[in-house]
């Protein structure tokens, strides 16, 4: 049989098919309030936030939470018309070594693509029934500058969006926040809750700063009080595994289940989402379908440091030595033997001990769960989506361990090991000589300072926005990252991890 075009005249028949597969039962399109609008429709939020509110429309009739997908970008203009294609509705496929299931989700009841209608976007936004902007817009979209932690304010987006000629014509998300916060603050309304679901630290805090600096450059007194005082930006910390779909995934989800879907997501079956309860005009039912919904910040950030300490640490170091030994996929490093032990010690060795107790949380069964979701052959995420961006990543997963470890005198040797391998994987070659692709917004500076610094680890050291003195000044750490790097230098990846597995 000739897969099923995915929509909604299709569901009925689609849902008994031979294969089980879960469709949408609850209503949609007009029946629904459409509570939450979102900015940044990709695989991670399809994967993520529209699942849940998916749940609670399905498992609990929750009617006044449904979703208006928002694209800004001149790229969103796939989503718009993938999504339009089939009524909104999307598969998502679910990939483990145990199997694969592939279920049917409805929550994005509309897509608005703003530069088709900036307008549209403001007034839903400003909508008496949205409740909830939330964002997946990458740090880029943030316009954050990391080394003075302020609003990129001399970008030209920014610039033409503080411009009062544009004032109904905005370009970046704080244009449309902004226009959007004074069109209901003048109308008398509630703010709605600005709900940053991009993996970052702190990223409620930054997406505040952010908007209250651009309300202070826009020099309205009243809408900039508004903002400040009765805005809510919650923390929130974010997971999930959402590798790019590609066109084997398309035909797969046709032969094996018998729909076809313009775009389908492809994540793993773990899902979790900690989310500070601070929403300025209500939320959703959100511990129903599973989100853990903490009291304040400092929870919040307790859960992501055991996060960003072992799972993205240990991205870290899957992604940078093990593109320098040739794999290309996180559950080929895994399944090498001693590659698998190293990755475990350095969990439960060097980084473990310095996390903080989080009441619930057996830490050991945590990393027992991110070694299962790593070997995960089915997912085949591939090492340079994780190597993407290290000059925001290495200092924020591995070397915060390193500088503790300093501190207490502690064990950081396979830390290190992965600090050194990454300055070895910046001079832009594997072991055999292959050339590396490096994709990071300081790739010029970086590579330049690898090369110069050759064995040695000085020059990148010197880079103050990424390296502080606690580093640069330990003779321990200045020995163990030298020997390490003279080590792959001459030998490899490989030959040189023995040393580093007990």
């Amino acid at each position: 049989m000739a897969p099923l075009k995915l929509c909604t005249k299709n569901l009925s028949q689609i849902a008994s098919a031979a294969k089980a597969i879960q469709v949408p039962t609850y209503k949609r399109g007009a029946a629904v309030k459409e509570g939450i609008v979102h900015v940044g429709v990709g695989g991670f939020h399809r994967a993520h936030l529209a699942v849940y509110v998916h749940e609670l429309m399905q498992k609990h009739g929750v009617t006044d939470w449904a979703i208006a997908g928002v694209g800004l970008q001149p790229f969103d203009t796939a989503m718009r018309d993938a999504l339009g294609s089939q009524d909104h509705l999307y598969t998502v496929i679910e990939r483990s070594a145990k199997g694969s299931s592939a279920n049917v989700v409805g929550s994005i009841n509309s897509f608005l693509y703003a530069p088709d209608n900036r307008e549209a976007v403001i007034a839903k936004m400003a909508h008496p029934d949205t409740h909830i902007v939330s964002l997946t817009i990458t740090e880029s979209g943030y316009f954050y500058n990391e080394n003075t932690h302020e609003l990129q304010s001399e970008r030209p987006e920014i610039q033409h969006d503080l411009d009062p000629a544009n004032e109904k014509a905005p370009a970046t998300i704080f244009g449309f926040l902004y226009a959007a916060l004074a069109r209901r603050h003048q109308q008398g309304l509630n703010p709605f809750t600005v709900l940053s679901c991009d993996n970052m630290q702190k990223n409620g805090a930054i997406t505040r700063h952010m908007l209250q600096s651009f309300a202070q450059l826009k020099k309205n007194p009243e809408v900039t009080e508004y903002i400040a005082k009765k805005t809510h930006f919650p923390n929130a910390m974010v997971d999930r595994i959402t590798p790019s779909t590609g066109a084997a995934d398309k035909v797969a989800l046709a032969e094996d289940f018998g729909i076809e879907d313009a775009w389908p997501v492809v994540t793993e079956p773990f899902m979790q989402w900690v989310v500070e309860d601070h929403f300025s005009d209500g939320r959703p039912p959100f511990e129903k379908v599973g989100v853990q919904v903490v009291k304040n910040v400092h929870d919040v950030e307790q859960f992501e440091k055991h996060k960003l300490r072992l799972l993205n640490g240990s991205h870290s170091a899957i992604g940078y030595a093990g593109s320098m030994a040739g794999f290309k996929y996180v559950h080929e490093v895994l399944e090498h033997p001693e590659y698998r032990k190293f990755v475990w010690q350095m969990m439960q060795e060097e980084v473990k001990p310095l996390l903080p107790d989080i009441p619930g949380v057996d830490i050991d069964k945590y990393c027992e769960t991110l070694m299962e979701r790593f070997s995960n052959p089915t997912i085949m995420d591939q090492l340079p989506r994780i190597c993407v961006n290290s000059s925001g990543k290495i200092p924020q997963f591995i070397m915060p361990s390193i500088a503790e470890q300093i501190w207490v005198t502690g064990p950081f040797r396979r830390l290190v090991f992965t600090a050194a391998a990454w300055f070895r994987y910046l001079q832009g070659f594997d072991d055999t000589g292959a050339q590396i692709p490096i994709d990071d917004p300081m790739r010029e500076e970086l590579m330049a300072k690898a090369i110069a610094g050759g064995t040695t680890p000085h020059e990148l050291l010197s880079i103050k926005n990424l390296f502080g003195d606690d580093l640069r000044n330990d003779e321990r750490f200045i020995r163990e990252i030298t020997k390490a790097m003279e080590d792959i230098a001459r030998d490899g990846v490989m030959k040189t991890l023995p040393k580093y597995v007990d």
